[in-house]
């Protein structure tokens, strides 16, 4: 009842920048926590960056300073955008989200299928 749809991959050299969005859609009656994990290949999935509905936000270690994660809580979307790119970033990249959906009482969460970033020369 709630679907994720991640856009914006692709292939980006070293040091250069892309733009992650990723829009919602379904029997959604709130989102509370919006965010972006990734997987590198033979790597466990791990957070990237999450926001919360009153704009509290995390980053990876590894991304900080490089990452900007928003969301647009009147459409529903949330971004990421990846500056100063490494090999290092390469990965499936997951939408996430927290929400309540219409006829469920609890939170659940939700992942999209994922998109592919590869950073490479």
């Amino acid at each position: 009842q709630v679907h994720l749809v991640e856009s914006g991959g692709g292939l980006v050299q070293p040091g250069g920048s892309l733009g992650l969005s990723c829009a919602t859609s379904g029997s959604i009656s709130s989102i509370y926590v919006m965010g972006w994990y990734r997987a590198a290949p033979g790597k466990r999935r791990e957070l990237v960056a999450r926001v919360t509905t009153g704009g509290t936000t995390e980053y990876a270690d590894s991304v900080k300073g490089r990452g900007t994660i928003s969301r647009d809580n009147a459409k529903s979307t949330v971004n990421l955008q990846m500056n100063s790119l490494k090999p290092e970033d390469t990965a499936v990249y997951y939408c996430n989200v927290e929400a309540r959906a219409r006829g469920l009482g609890n939170l659940y969460s939700y992942w999209g299928q994922g998109t592919q970033v590869t950073v490479s020369s």
